[in-house]
């Protein structure tokens, strides 16, 4: 693909001696947002976690914007752009709002440092009326839009999300769908790590969907949103 934020090739990675991806190759279009749908085991997360270094890739290449970056520390992969949004928050609980955005704030090489503090909060209306509240105190709602909320600190160029509607609420997954359309719609690469596969087709321009560790599908949401991916992903 032309113009790829994003390439991953051929990538193999292990956890111990099982082997988790085997040859996944795919592109993320600059501007654009790529959903990765699919079963629990079926290798997306790992797939986030090569990417952003904190699994090695045993074969294989990932390349940002270009540049190869399969052999770089995860703090290198983040100065270059990449921000990562973990499946389960992870946010610092001990730490109140605004100090969990603070200790985010970094502004990667050959980026514009749109998102600061302030900008993030007036982003999130409700993380800004809570910006002195400890994270602990956050609903799971709250949490998640921290989550996002510090990532952008990074000021990234491609923002992977990893199920970012776990646990939520349908309102609050609402929610978080239009925040990421936001960012979608201001120009951000994207990659959403999704199980619920309405979720992806309402918002993705292209999908790659895994299956025991390999590509069993990619092509733009379009095409794919009238095949029958039921084997791949279960009824929907």
């Amino acid at each position: 693909m032309a113009n790829s934020a994003l390439a991953l090739h051929g990538i193999d990675a292990f956890y111990g001696d099982s082997e988790v991806l085997q040859g996944v190759s795919f592109s993320l279009g600059e501007g654009r947002l790529l959903g990765l749908p699919g079963r629990n085991g079926a290798g997306k997360s790992t797939c986030m976690n090569v990417t952003v270094g904190l699994l090695p890739a045993r074969e294989g290449e990932v390349e940002i914007f270009g540049e190869t970056v399969t052999r770089l520390a995860p703090e290198q992969i983040a100065a270059r752009g990449v921000a990562l949004v973990p499946q389960g928050r992870r946010v610092f609980k001990s730490l109140t709002v605004r100090e969990n955005l603070a200790v985010a704030a970094r502004k990667p090489r050959g980026t514009s440092c749109a998102w600061n503090v302030d900008t993030v909060l007036a982003s999130f209306p409700r993380l800004g009326e809570r910006r002195s509240h400890l994270a602990a105190h956050l609903s799971g709602g709250e949490q998640q839009m921290l989550a996002i909320g510090r990532a952008l600190m990074n000021n990234p160029r491609v923002l992977l999300m990893d199920e970012p509607s776990e646990g939520l609420a349908p309102q609050i997954v609402a929610d978080v769908m239009a925040t990421i359309r936001r960012l979608k719609e201001a120009g951000l690469s994207i990659v959403l790590v999704e199980q619920n596969p309405k979720l992806v087709f309402d918002i993705a321009d292209d999908i790659v969907v895994l299956n025991s560790g390999r590509v069993a599908m990619a092509d733009t949401a379009d095409r794919l949103r009238n095949a029958d991916l039921r084997q791949h992903l279960g009824v929907f």
